[in-house]
């Protein structure tokens, strides 16, 4: 792109009309975001190139597990970028053992497989456990399955949306990866019909996220560790919307007291700062993978495991998952109010809830544009279902606001 193409593109006139409308013809139409051009944000606020303030009651899908620009986390980024970037993994370099070592001993597991994305994370666990199912169970080669939930959401790639019962995300993309047995969420019995000889591993979301924040049954979490290992296969939590933090512990499977064979973690690892990722494994799990059999460029370098170092510090002090344990009592009681008065129902675990909005009132989206009205930022998922999660930086008062603002668009 040229100059002046890209200050063409760029000014627009420095209005949120002129910017968006300079997105369209160049960027990707993938996204249906919300008609607001942030510039500049600080914890739980942002600001528009008209500097219009909102309230982010939506973190980045939990990416901002930690606000915006926390201190501690931009303060830990300069300092790293002012001395190494990038290695790659054909050296090492002086932040990875620490990065990992911090992130095995905040986790309760043993070993750390660096990566990015919260997809490629799991495409990662995916490869890990089919490698163990071929080099540890005995599977015949090209046979292993990995059972799933319905309404799951792990990501965009072929693999995964091979799985996936969202047909948005499938249409238009086979022909699809074989080796998945998919099973209805919440329901024991169905995997322990799917599960078999070939089965490597079973792949859930402790707490569906893009479904609607759907929790499970008490003794869930419990029951699928006990099956998975009567029955040798892993048991692979995908913590990258519900992890650190997020529902008040620092995993969602802390509830249950429950420890998996293999973690996934993302989004908040990286501070809302770089991506960042993680699978995180039992030690005689993560040893099936040599030299020259995975890996990724960007994978672990510096800059990222400085930052996520900086993140694990944070969540090492146990504040944070207080925080939103204590706010989340706060989130629960306001939608408990607002339920009947344009609420149907919601689902809550910390400082994360979807909630679901009467249909005759408006769709998701058509809720989320009301709230934007009044300077608070959400996203709708599945109808006129609305998700919140604000930072957990988020004071009780600002949280007692946005409340208000619900209440004030419902009516």
């Amino acid at each position: 792109m040229t100059t002046h193409a890209r200050t063409a593109a760029a000014g627009a006139a420095r209005s949120s009309a002129g910017l968006i409308g300079a997105e369209t013809p160049v960027v990707a139409h993938n996204y249906h975001p919300l008609p607001v051009v942030v510039a500049r944000a600080e914890d739980v606020w942002v600001e528009d190139v008209e500097g219009r303030r909102y309230l982010d009651m939506l973190a980045g899908y939990s990416a901002l597990n930690f606000g915006h620009r926390h201190p501690a986390l931009t303060e830990a980024a300069h300092r790293q970028l002012d001395r190494l970037t990038l290695t790659s993994r054909a050296f090492h370099h002086d932040q990875l053992a620490s990065f990992a070592a911090s992130l095995a001993e905040l986790t309760g597991l043993d070993m750390v497989l660096p990566m990015n994305t919260g997809a490629e994370a799991v495409e990662s666990g995916i490869k890990l456990a089919r490698k163990w199912a071929y080099d540890v169970k005995g599977v015949p080669a090209d046979r292993a399955t990995i059972v799933v939930a319905a309404e799951n959401f792990h990501g965009r790639t072929t693999t995964i949306v091979s799985f996936s019962t969202d047909e948005s995300a499938r249409n238009g993309f086979g022909p699809f990866t074989p080796g998945f047995r998919i099973v209805p969420f919440n329901d024991l019995a169905a995997i322990e019909a799917a599960v078999d000889e070939t089965t490597a591993a079973v792949l859930i979301e402790p707490i569906q996220g893009e479904a609607g924040v759907v929790i499970p049954d008490d003794g869930y979490l419990t029951g699928v560790r006990e099956l998975t290992r009567r029955a040798g296969c892993l048991f692979i939590a995908d913590e990258i919307q519900s992890g650190l933090g997020r529902t008040g512990r620092t995993l969602a499977v802390d509830h249950e007291s429950v420890l998996p064979d293999v973690l996934l973690l993302g989004k908040a690892l990286g501070g809302g700062i770089v991506p960042v990722s993680a699978v995180v494994a039992r030690r005689e799990v993560m040893e099936v993978l040599h030299p020259g059999e995975h890996g990724s460029t960007f994978g672990g370098n510096p800059l990222a495991a400085a930052v996520g170092s900086a993140v694990i510090d944070l969540l090492a002090t146990g504040d944070y998952q207080r925080r939103a344990a204590e706010l989340g009592e706060v989130l629960r009681a306001g939608l408990t109010t607002l339920t009947g008065k344009g609420v149907t129902g919601f689902r809550a675990r910390g400082l994360w809830a979807g909630v679901d909005i009467d249909p005759s009132l408006g769709t998701g989206r058509q809720i989320s544009e009301r709230l934007m009205a009044e300077g608070i930022l959400v996203k709708d998922t599945h109808g006129s279902t609305i998700r919140l999660a604000p930072p957990l930086t988020i004071t009780r008062e600002v949280l007692e606001s946005a409340l208000a603002s619900l209440e004030k668009v419902l009516a």
